[in-house]
């Protein structure tokens, strides 16, 4: 049903509360893989590095579904809706094909033979919390993810109404590329300065990059193009930093905390990853909107 309809409402908000909890199912046992196949941290820093490249091509080309099916009806003339149907049907093959594959590729027991936990769930995820290095490690990352999310969200906003350019397709690609050439650079420089350092380096620039973006438009001696490409460049490399670094620091955390407590919660301690970065996510989310509707009621 096309248009504006309660169906529709039902409909996505359906597909949306699966899809979040289909994600976490996939994510949560596939992230916990990074400890039991990496070896050291060099090898973890590597899984993690080709993680965040492979996340970004997949993101990448999710942003250019609507660029493809625009490009299938030109050629086709077919119906704008059935053309953007047909593409989004063949991502989401060509998505189940790729998650498939590890499933049926590795084998965990090969890699690490640890007996899990046997706790209730709740019990298991209380006991994660007692990790200190966890509990500093989540608020920091709820924290980035608020971060991230605000600026994701009002990408389009940035560009069309602040810069007043009609080109972000353009900008976010430029963006992507940056942050894609920069992995695996985060990737040597964490084995020189350490995990830890580049973090707080990559939460200095993307604060930085916030304090640039607020002066979007403003700064009348940059050019509005050149002012888009360099507020790109300067969050590209902090996310290729924070797109590689936290899942390493996790993959670190929950072995050390094997090894000190002989339990091994490598799923616990990434699902509860998974709920601090969708915490940050609903925040971000609830914080945009909130600031959108009252910046409409003041114009008003």
């Amino acid at each position: 049903m096309r248009g504006e309809s309660a169906w529709n409402i039902v409909w996505l908000a359906v597909t949306m509360i699966l899809f979040y909890i289909f994600m976490t199912a996939y994510c949560t046992p596939y992230n916990a893989l990074i400890p039991v196949l990496g070896r050291n941290q060099k090898d973890r820093m590597d899984i993690s590095t080709y993680i965040s490249l492979t996340y970004i091509v997949g993101t990448g080309i999710a942003f250019a579904g609507k660029m493809i099916w625009e490009a299938v009806q030109g050629m086709t003339g077919w119906d704008y809706y059935l053309c953007a149907r047909l593409v989004l049907g063949v991502l989401a093959v060509i998505a189940f094909i790729c998650m498939i594959i590890p499933a049926f590729v590795i084998r965990e027991k090969d890699y690490d033979n640890s007996p899990p936990t046997k706790e209730h769930a709740f019990r298991s995820l209380g006991k994660t919390f007692q990790n200190r290095h966890f509990r500093i490690f989540v608020v920091s990352d709820v924290i980035y993810w608020v971060g991230i999310t605000i600026f994701n969200t009002g990408f389009i906003f940035y560009v069309e109404n602040l810069l007043e350019l009609d080109n972000y397709m353009i900008l976010f690609i430029f963006m992507t590329l940056v942050t894609f050439v920069c992995y695996p650079v985060v990737n040597i420089l964490s084995r020189r300065f350490g995990k830890k350092r580049l973090l707080i380096v990559g939460f200095a620039l993307f604060g930085f990059a916030f304090l640039v973006s607020a002066f979007a438009g403003k700064v009348t001696f940059i050019p509005n193009v050149v002012y888009g490409f360099i507020i790109c460049v300067l969050v590209g490399v902090p996310l290729s930093i924070l797109g590689v670094i936290p899942q390493a620091i996790v993959a670190d955390i929950a072995e050390s905390d094997c090894i000190v407590t002989g339990e091994n919660r490598d799923a616990m301690f990434f699902a509860a990853r998974t709920f601090a970065f969708k915490l940050g996510q609903s925040i971000a989310m609830i914080i945009f909107t909130s600031l959108a509707v009252v910046g409409q009621y003041t114009e008003t």
